[in-house]
């Protein structure tokens, strides 16, 4: 199968968060054109869970104007990519305080795959230990709380939690067998 071929590129703009970059390419019936690609540092969400609630953050979030419930998450600094479970062991002390003594990894996301290169790992952080925030300046209006799953499912039903990564996340959760509270068995017999 013959994919888009990248003929030239060129950044565009470029800030501590993220790269604008624009490539010429050659479509597969050989025609051409371009394509914009949002390129940022692979990231990190932790979903904290004490064995009975879950662990969110609530931030204004400036592109959309309100603010939002959702799991710790974030990238290293400068674009940088970092191990992922060092960068969600810091993502969480810093936006929550709490360290853990596990990061189970429940799977890999890709934020928006037609304009951005950006993936994030998913863990779920146990053996939960509370301690006092370090948020980076950007992020002074956080505040974190603890949620039952009752409550996230309903904050997610009703828009409450609406962060795409979030929700993806809690359905990695879900899929987890021990997640559903029911035996796992063979389903093929």
């Amino acid at each position: 199968m013959t994919f888009i071929e990248r003929l030239a590129s060129r950044e565009i703009y470029r800030n501590p968060w993220m790269v604008l970059r624009e490539d010429d390419i050659r479509r597969p019936d050989g025609s051409a054109g371009i394509y914009s690609v949002v390129v940022k540092p692979s990231y990190a969400l932790v979903m904290p869970y004490d064995g009975r609630r879950f662990g969110l953050v609530e931030q204004f979030r400036y592109p959309i104007g309100e603010r939002r419930w959702e799991f710790p998450q974030g990238t290293a600094p400068e674009l940088a990519d970092a191990d992922p479970v060092e960068l969600a062991r810091r993502e969480l002390r810093e936006e929550t305080g709490l360290r853990a003594t596990t990061f189970e990894p429940l799977g890999r996301l890709d934020v928006a795959p037609g304009m951005s290169s950006q993936r994030g790992w998913v863990f779920l952080a146990t053996g939960i230990v509370e301690g006092e925030a370090d948020r980076e300046h950007e992020e002074q209006d956080m505040r974190s709380a603890w949620f039952s799953r009752d409550d996230v499912e309903q904050m997610i039903r009703t828009g409450v939690i609406a962060d795409a990564q979030s929700i993806a996340a809690y359905g990695l959760f879900l899929l987890r067998p021990e997640s559903t509270g029911a035996p796992v068995t063979d389903q093929g017999q």
